[in-house]
This record gives structure tokens, C-alpha cells and sequence, in this order.
């Protein structure tokens, strides 16, 4: 199949037509495309199928709320009943007490709303002038005006004429000694640090230690909100329900999307802590309203399909499954790093990255998309990180036996274009 109208995201589209992949189904952790051709999954498509694919208990959600009500505006005093059941059980779940939920489409979604009620937040208390929002270089927090301007990662800002959003400053990665000289100048300007717990799209990069403890008491002490970017981390890809949970993040904001809905249907939002809340819901602000929403803010289908997979998340332990492959994951991409052209493997619960070789990459930059392709022939779907690594992000449910299945074939795909 070459020919087609539909226009790839993040795709050179003068050649993508040659190497078109089109999936008809899958199952579990398996793809199968137009050919016949099967695949394992090794990035549960892009982070987000956790629950892994075939699951009619979803499925049927979302069919017996479509036919009752498929949507209906959550703008003024409208909402569904899915909705406010989803949002009262993500509260629940949320890592502080007492939040409040704000839904949308997806992950850019939940980081322009999460910027846009940070400056907000502190307009309504009297402090207008913090407007600057500080992010972390290899950072990727979604592709709205927001995002763009927030993300760490070069390439993505191409083209576009700068920042969309010039109040935004990028920070080294790990670099607490930078970020306490900026807060110590300009804190009285700084709304907000937003920052993954692990850096996701830029290359899977655990903190150091002591990282995020460093980032809290910055935060603290300058008066800066904290916005833990967890669309990628949240609801299980650490092992933990919330990445935050596992670094000892303090937020005041998680942003979340993916494995949420485990992608049957869009979704993302903002749990909202109660420093932020306040004004809004709590004390008497004259004209704090925040005006900002979607077309499908709180969609009653996608309410529907979250907690038809939050029941699967919970009923089958899958956070606790993540925790258990951890070591056996780690056990296993690392055999990969004798393998022609690797330079270094970095692993996090149920997610890694296979980086290619600085020197090698300078000398043949196209070579891990060639991997790629070479995987695809060896059984194994995988794309490309920051242009330097492959990702493996499996869903849940893959076994010790899948995840030999999906090194090995990563491993013959290295030997082919690199050996």
C-alpha cells in the first residue's frame, strides 16, 4: 500500500510511502499489518498501550456509553456521569491529597492547560509578573504552542521562528547548580519548573540521585510550582503508579495522558493539588475563573474507556507485573550492549534505550532509522529517540519469554546494519 492522502506525524512524507507500515490488528503485545507480516510491540505504540491490545472488556465500555451517550459538553455546568466518576477516582489515585481533575484530549493537551493555569494561578493571587516557565534540556512535553516552546530537544523548534512562547527557559537536564543560580536572579519571574520524572522521548534518562529532592527544595524555596510532566511515566511504566511516587517528586501539578486510557480512546488531563486549586474552587477570589477548555473535555467515551482500563490496571496488579519484569528487562537489553554500534543502554521499569555510539552516529547519522527498519524484518516494531537511540517501552502484559523474543530481535537488527 503506497498511496494515501493521509499526512504522517513527524514523517519525511517524500519517502515515507516507500516504507509505509500499516497495522490491521493486534493482540497482547503483537501487531499485524496489511501483509500478514507480525510484529512485537516493543513500544506499546507510542507509550501508551500498557494493558496491551485485544481488550474487549474496553471495547464494550466504550460501545454501551456511546450508544447511552457518546459525549456532551463539560463546558459551564454540563458534564456526564462517566466523567465525574473518572475525575473523583483519578483524585483518588492522584500522589497529594485532595486534588481536582481537568481532562482533555491527550498529553499536549494536559501540558498547555497545566502552563496556562500556572500563570493563571498566579495572576488571581496578585503576583502577574511570574510568568516564566522553566524546562530541562532533552525534555518533551507535547507539540501545542506550550510544548513547542517548552521542549529540550533542538530539532523539534526547527523551523518554527523561536519560541511561540518567549517566557520560557531551558535548563540543563541534570543541572541543579544552573537552576539555582536562575531561580536565585529570577524567581520572582518563575511560575513553574515542569520536568518528566523520567526524561521520556529525549532518550529515556533516569534522574541522578538526589535530583528531584534538589528540584523540591528549589521549588520551595522560590516560591516556583512544580509540574511533574507524567504523560509518558504515569498509571505504571516505573513500576510505580506515578513516577513522582518513585523519585519522591512534591508536585503541584501531574500532568498525565497514554496509559490512563491505555490509548482505546484519546485522553489526558491535570490533576491539580490543593495550593492551585484554592482560589478557584476554595477561597472567595473575585473573578478567579480559569477560561480555558476543549471540545472534548471530559468525553463520557473516553471517561468510559479510562475506567474500563484503570479496572484491568488494578484487577490484574500490572503496576506491581511492571516492578517484577524490571530486573529481567534490564538483564536483557543489556545483552545488547556488546552489540555492534551500541554505546550505551539505559533502563527504567518496563522502559530502555538502546543509544548507537556518539562517533558512529557523527559518521553515519542515518543508521538508527536503517535499525529500525532491519527490526521490522527481524519481527520487532521500534522507532527512533532523539535520533540516537531505540526506544523499548512494551505494554504490561508482555512475558519473560516476549521480552527475550523482542532482545534478540533488536540484537539481529543491530548485527545486520552495524556488524
Amino acid at each position: 500500500m503506497t498511496s494515501s492522502r493521509f499526512w504522517h506525524g513527524f514523517a519525511d512524507m517524500h519517502t515515507v510511502a516507500e516504507s509505509k507500515v500499516v497495522i490491521r490488528s493486534a493482540e497482547g503485545v503483537w501487531l499485524e499489518d496489511v501483509d500478514g507480516n507480525r510484529y512485537l510491540d516493543a513500544t506499546a505504540a507510542l507509550w501508551y498501550c500498557n494493558v496491551g491490545y485485544g481488550r474487549q472488556a474496553i471495547a464494550d465500555a466504550v460501545a454501551e456509553q456511546l450508544v447511552r451517550l457518546p459525549a456532551y459538553s463539560s463546558f459551564g455546568a454540563y458534564t456526564s456521569e462517566p466523567t465525574l466518576a473518572l475525575a473523583d477516582r483519578l483524585a483518588a489515585l492522584a500522589p497529594f491529597p485532595n486534588a481536582v481533575v481537568f481532562l482533555g484530549s491527550g498529553g499536549s493537551d494536559a501540558v498547555d492547560t497545566a502552563a496556562k493555569l500556572v500563570r493563571r494561578y498566579w495572576d488571581v493571587v496578585g503576583r502577574p509578573d511570574k510568568r516564566v516557565i522553566v524546562s530541562r534540556e532533552f525534555g518533551y512535553h507535547g507539540m501545542h504552542g506550550w510544548g513547542t516552546s517548552l521542549v529540550g530537544i533542538g530539532p523539534m523548534k526547527t523551523g518554527y521562528g523561536g519560541n511561540f512562547i518567549d517566557e520560557v527557559v531551558n535548563v540543563g537536564s541534570m543541572d541543579v547548580e544552573t537552576l539555582a543560580a536562575l531561580f536565585d536572579v529570577r524567581g520572582t519571574e518563575i511560575a513553574a519548573f515542569i520536568g518528566e520524572p523520567v526524561i521520556g522521548a529525549g532518550g529515556v534518562i533516569p534522574p541522578e540521585d538526589h535530583y528531584w529532592a534538589e528540584v523540591n527544595r528549589l521549588c520551595r524555596e522560590h516560591d516556583v510550582l512544580l509540574i511533574a510532566d507524567e504523560v509518558i511515566t504515569g498509571f505504571g511504566r516505573t513500576g510505580f503508579l506515578w513516577g513522582t511516587q518513585r523519585y519522591g517528586i512534591e508536585p503541584d501539578l501531574v500532568t498525565f495522558a497514554k496509559g490512563v486510557s491505555s490509548g482505546y480512546v484519546p485522553l489526558g488531563g491535570v490533576l491539580v493539588g490543593e495550593r492551585v486549586r484554592a482560589p478557584f474552587w476554595d477561597d472567595d477570589v473575585p473573578g478567579a475563573v480559569f477560561r480555558h477548555g476543549y471540545t472534548y473535555s471530559g468525553h463520557a467515551g473516553a471517561a468510559a474507556a479510562a475506567t474500563a482500563n484503570l479496572d484491568i490496571i488494578e484487577s490484574e496488579g500490572l503496576v506491581a507485573r511492571v516492578a517484577s519484569l524490571e530486573p529481567m528487562l534490564d538483564r536483557e537489553v543489556r545483552r545488547l550492549s556488546g552489540a555492534p554500534g551500541v554505546g550505551e543502554v539505559r533502563t527504567v521499569g518496563l522502559t530502555a534505550a538502546v543509544a548507537f555510539s556518539t562517533g558512529l552516529l557523527a559518521s553515519d547519522p542515518g543508521l538508527p532509522e536503517r535499525a529500525v527498519a532491519a527490526a521490522l524484518r527481524h519481527g520487532v516494531a521500534t522507532r527512533v529517540l532523539r535520533g540516537h537511540a531505540l526506544q523499548i517501552s512494551p505494554p504490561f502484559v508482555i512475558t519473560e519469554s516476549e521480552i527475550t523474543t523482542m532482545v534478540d530481535g533488536l540484537g539481529a537488527a543491530l548485527d545486520e546494519v552495524a556488524g
